[in-house]
C-alpha cells in the first residue's frame, strides 16, 4: 500500500476564467476563523486565520474584525470583486453557489438551528460585511451542497412519513472540502472512470464521504453535523433512547443540545480536552480518560471507514485532510495497519482547502450569472 501526499493542490486543479479579480473569502468554522484573498489564478495574496475554543460559535469570533481587517486589505481594496462565504447547511433549498439578498439572510436565519456552531457565525460575517463594504457583491457557498447527489437510499432517514415530509433527512457536511478532496485525488490519479474515494476529514468537525468519480453517494454526518464519528466537543452518533432518557430524566432541551454540541465528544471522553496534540501528550503520561478518548475516536473512525468502502463497493484512494487528518502522523500509521485487509489501495494526505474551492465555486457561478446576463440583455 503506497503513501503520497498532495502538498500544493492548487496546481492539479482547474483554473477558471473570470472577469473577477480577486475574491475575499470568509470561512467561520468550529473552532476557527480563516479569511483569504485569491486571485483568479487561485494563488492567495493574503490570508488571515485564528483559533478559539471549539463549541463557542456565533458571532464571538468575528469581535473586533473592524479593528484590523479593513487596514489589512487596503492594499487591494479595489481589486476586490466579490466576497464568498462558506455556510454550513442550505438545507433542501440550497445547493450551489447563492447571490446573497436580504431575503437569503432570513432564510438562512431560519437555518441557524440546524448548524447553531457555523451558520449563526456565517451570517454575522456577511452582516458585517454588507455594513463595512455595501456594494460589495457578496455569495454563499454550503456545506451541504456537495451531497445533494445523494440517492434516497443513502439520505432517508427509517422515521414515520410525517417526518419525511417535514423535511427531515440526511444532508451531509464539510462539503466543500471534500469536494476539493475530490478534484484534486482525481486529478492526481488521471481522472478514471469510477475512482472510488473515501474522503475523512478529521478535525474540530469529523465527516467521511463515500466518493464515486467526482460525486458523493454516502457520508457520516446527517440532517446536521451532530451525527456521524466522534468529534472534539460534539458526540457524534447515538443511540436516540439514550437522549429520550435524559430528557425523561429532566434534561432540558437547551441542556440536552448544550452538552452533546459542547461537552461531548473528545473532550468529554476525556474529561481533559478535545485537542487531539493534547490529548496524545496526555495519553503518553498515562492519562485514563485521554487514552479512552483516542480508543473510542479511532475504532468510531474504522468503523466509519468501513461502511464508506461497503457502499463504494471497495476503494482505490482513502484521503486524510484537516488538522488530524493531515499532521497526526500517529492515525495515519494505525489506520495504515488496521485497514490492510482492504488492499490494495492508496493512503494520501491532502491539505484542506475549503476556501480556495469556495473561490472557485462563487467564480464559476459568477461567471454564469454574468453570461445569462449579458446574453438576457443582447436578446
Amino acid at each position: 500500500m503506497g503513501m503520497a501526499t498532495a502538498m500544493e493542490p492548487a496546481t492539479a486543479l482547474e483554473r477558471p476564467e473570470s472577469g473577477v479579480d480577486l475574491v475575499l473569502v470568509f470561512n467561520l468554522g468550529s473552532s476557527s476563523l480563516k479569511v483569504r484573498l485569491i486571485d483568479a489564478g487561485g494563488d492567495t495574496l493574503w490570508q488571515q486565520s485564528s483559533s478559539f475554543e471549539s463549541g463557542q460559535g456565533g458571532d464571538g469570533p468575528l469581535l473586533g474584525l473592524s479593528a484590523w481587517l479593513p487596514e489589512a486589505l487596503a492594499p487591494w481594496l479595489e481589486r476586490i470583486g466579490l466576497a464568498a462565504h462558506r455556510v454550513v447547511h442550505g438545507g433542501d433549498w440550497f445547493t450551489t453557489p447563492t447571490l446573497i439578498t436580504p431575503r437569503l439572510e432570513e432564510e438562512l436565519s431560519a437555518l441557524i438551528p440546524l448548524a447553531p456552531l457555523h451558520n449563526a457565525g456565517a451570517l454575522a460575517a456577511i452582516r458585517w460585511l454588507r455594513q463595512w463594504r455595501p456594494a460589495l457583491p457578496q455569495w454563499a457557498c454550503f456545506d451541504t451542497g456537495f451531497h445533494s447527489t445523494l440517492e434516497a437510499a443513502a439520505f432517508t432517514y427509517a422515521v414515520p412519513e410525517s417526518w419525511r415530509w417535514a423535511g427531515l433527512r440526511r444532508f451531509g457536511f464539510h462539503g466543500l472540502n471534500h469536494q476539493h478532496i475530490s478534484e484534486v485525488v482525481m486529478a492526481q490519479q488521471g481522472h478514471p472512470a469510477s475512482l472510488r474515494l473515501i474522503s475523512c476529514h478529521l478535525g474540530a468537525g469529523c465527516s467521511l464521504a463515500a466518493i464515486r468519480d467526482g460525486r458523493s453517494i454516502d457520508t457520516t454526518m446527517g440532517y446536521t453535523p451532530l451525527e456521524g464519528l466522534v468529534m472534539a466537543s460534539r458526540s457524534g452518533s447515538l443511540d436516540p433512547g439514550l437522549l429520550l432518557h435524559q430528557l425523561r430524566a429532566g434534561l432540558t432541551v437547551d441542556e440536552l443540545e448544550r452538552q452533546l454540541q459542547k461537552e461531548s465528544g473528545l473532550r468529554g471522553l476525556s474529561g481533559l480536552s478535545g485537542d487531539m496534540r493534547q490529548l496524545r501528550e496526555a495519553a503518553a503520561a498515562n492519562h485514563a480518560g485521554a487514552v479512552l478518548a483516542l480508543e473510542v475516536f479511532s475504532h468510531r473512525l474504522l468503523q466509519g471507514i468501513g461502511a464508506m468502502a461497503a457502499s463504494l463497493g471497495g476503494v482505490d484512494v482513502i484521503a486524510l485532510t484537516a488538522g488530524i487528518g493531515e499532521n497526526d502522523a500517529t492515525l495515519r500509521s494505525e489506520l495504515a495497519e488496521r485497514l490492510a485487509w482492504l488492499e490494495p489501495f492508496a493512503l494520501v494526505v491532502v491539505p484542506a482547502d475549503e476556501e480556495g474551492m469556495i473561490a472557485r465555486l462563487c467564480r464559476r457561478a459568477s461567471s454564469d450569472q454574468a453570461g445569462q446576463e449579458s446574453g438576457g440583455a443582447s436578446g
